[in-house]
């Protein structure tokens, strides 16, 4: 590996990142793949915000929300494939220090507004089910900007923040990354300076920032379902439900795969195999969250189809 002493520490000039398989037959599938997935990500979540943006009737609190999230899903994917692709092409693992601190810290950014903003969704669908007379009060232009605005600020501090603690790390020579994008964790574990301070932001931010949105959500469901739960009429009652059920959808999807990736991580010690389980998390969830709700949704299906491909 390529670095320079500076100090007493040491300044590296690039990370290998080792990706998923040292099979040379497996890269051209593997390039293909990626890009298929990476191509529909973008091209899904942008057919979204068009169609939120032209359509009239999608200008409410709810859509806002969903054209922000499909942006963030944009941007998570965009953070992370584009550079694997070209490693891919160029049968190259290299990615330069700089370039790594940069997808990390764009990745904490992206990944933690898509928590938040799956938050505010939940609060928004919460408002609407059980203070539906309420809800054009409550839930006012201004208050769904400063929502967004509070998640996009401390989405940036906490990637700021531990991005910045990174750079006060000096690595050891092997810098090889058993993953296919520069990933916090694993960076951190390739110091060899003393990594508890990082340890220890990473716990409280991961509580704080990444616990407190799902404890929201947790509330606002349980809220919404006693709401369900107390109207009388079964038509009543798959209205109310039919109004959450894509956004249940994507959250369940987001939270039960980061979940599972990180307690197959503890459970096996495998970096391999939990760079292949967080595929799921980082590529698989921004793919199919548009679906979800092109899907699933009466609104959106109405729009794409007054705002077919060709019109938009």
């Amino acid at each position: 590996m390529d670095h320079v002493e500076q100090g007493n520490g040491t300044h590296i000039s690039e990370f290998h990142l080792l990706g998923f398989s040292e099979q040379p037959g497996w890269q051209r599938f593997l390039f293909g793949l990626f890009l298929s997935m990476y191509l529909i990500t973008v091209c899904g979540n942008l057919l979204i915000i068009l169609a939120i943006t032209l359509d009239s009737h999608l200008h409410t609190p709810m859509y806002f929300f969903l054209s922000n999230l499909s942006f963030s899903d944009i941007c998570i994917t965009s953070t992370t494939v584009p550079k694997m692709l070209v490693n891919l092409q160029t049968q190259s693992k290299a990615i330069s220090f700089e370039g790594c601190i940069m997808q990390m810290h764009f990745f904490i950014v992206f990944a933690s507004l898509e928590n938040f903003l799956l938050a505010v969704m939940a609060y928004d669908r919460f408002v609407a089910i059980c203070h539906p007379l309420h809800y054009t009060v409550i839930m006012s232009p201004r208050l769904c900007m400063l929502m967004v605005v509070v998640s996009w600020i401390l989405s940036v501090l906490r990637a700021l923040l531990q991005s910045l603690m990174v750079l006060q790390l000096s690595f050891c020579t092997d810098l090889e990354i058993p993953h296919f994008f520069c990933e916090l964790n694993q960076v951190v574990q390739l110091a060899c300076s003393d990594t508890s301070p990082n340890d220890m932001v990473m716990y409280f931010t991961s509580v704080l920032l990444g616990g407190g949105p799902l404890a929201g959500i947790l509330y606002s469901y349980s809220k919404i379902v006693s709401s369900i739960h107390a109207i009388s009429s079964v038509q009543g009652k798959y209205k109310a439900f039919s109004t959450c059920a894509s956004h249940l959808s994507v959250v369940s999807l987001f939270y039960f795969t980061i979940l599972g990736v990180y307690f197959s991580a503890a459970a096996t010690h495998n970096s391999h195999s939990s760079a292949t389980a967080s595929v799921m998390y980082s590529v698989v969830t921004p793919m199919l969250n548009p679906y979800i709700y092109s899907l699933r949704n009466k609104d959106i299906k109405s729009a794409l189809r007054r705002y077919p491909p060709g019109k938009l």
